[in-house]
């Protein structure tokens, strides 16, 4: 593994669990302790992360920097979810989204495409957010209204999470909420690595009338720490064709539309 791949696997560890020793990161990445403290000197410097005694944490650096990093990764695949998932949204939506590098280039296809209001010049679109860096992207379109949760950021996924989300969410209604998770299980169902991200993503699920998941197919089959929600709160699974067949059948047959793009 060269060195620009072992830096963005470091910064994919940091982005999920906020911390990393060396050992520990030499065990995954396959290369000697050694390599692994030159790396985070070199991140360290670069000011992607903060070096700790024996290993490393997510950096107090503007969060869109790890999440371009994690972006870099299966880039296509998120870009086709992206595009397909915008043709769902009918203009006029009120959409939850929640953070992360697929859910931030659905918001991205969502902003750009060709419905910006009609005649009138009014809003085409409400997206309400807990994730600083879509609230941020988004604000410059005037076509797009912008809600904001509040609550406290993460830095590391650039989402607001705690009570002050649910406070502020249990008040409105979504049409669809759109959610990246870090994996989906057929038993166990969407889930996160971080618990206060999966009760945030979770309100956003309960607000809405569809909940269309995004995720590509190397999320697919996996376990992660908390739950987000079950898959029979789930509408529609939007993800790549090298989705195994086995696993789309299975989730399929839970009720779940598959899309595989």
């Amino acid at each position: 593994m060269g060195a620009p791949a072992r830096w963005t696997r470091l910064l994919d560890i940091l982005g999920d669990e906020g911390r990393v020793e060396v050992t520990d990161a030499a065990e995954r990445l396959g290369c000697s302790s050694a390599t692994v403290r030159r790396d985070m000197d070199e991140l360290a410097r670069q000011r992607l992360l903060t070096r700790t005694r024996g290993g490393a944490v997510a950096g107090s650096v503007a969060c869109d920097l790890p999440l371009r990093h994690r972006t870099a990764r299966r880039a296509d695949e998120k870009r086709r979810i992206a595009k397909a998932v915008a043709e769902l949204v009918p203009p006029g939506s009120v959409v939850g989204i929640n953070g992360g590098t697929t859910t931030s280039e659905v918001a991205r296809e969502l902003a750009v495409r060709s419905d910006p209001g009609g005649t009138s010049g009014g809003v085409a679109l409400t997206v309400v957010t807990n994730a600083i860096n879509i609230a941020g992207e988004l604000a410059i379109r005037p076509h797009v209204k912008i809600v904001v949760t509040g609550g406290v950021a993460r830095p590391s996924s650039c989402e607001l999470v705690g009570p002050l989300v649910t406070s502020v969410l249990q008040n409105l209604a979504l049409d669809y909420a759109i959610l990246g998770v870090d994996a989906v299980h057929p038993r166990l169902g969407a889930a996160t690595h971080d618990a206060s991200e999966a009760r945030a993503n979770r309100s956003l699920a309960e607000r809405a009338v569809t909940v269309i998941l995004v995720a590509d197919s190397s999320k697919l089959g996996r376990r992660a720490f908390a739950q987000v929600c079950a898959l029979n709160a789930v509408s529609v699974l939007v993800t790549d064709t090298d989705a195994p067949e086995t696993l789309v059948g299975e989730i399929a047959a839970l009720g779940v539309e598959v899309l595989c793009v």
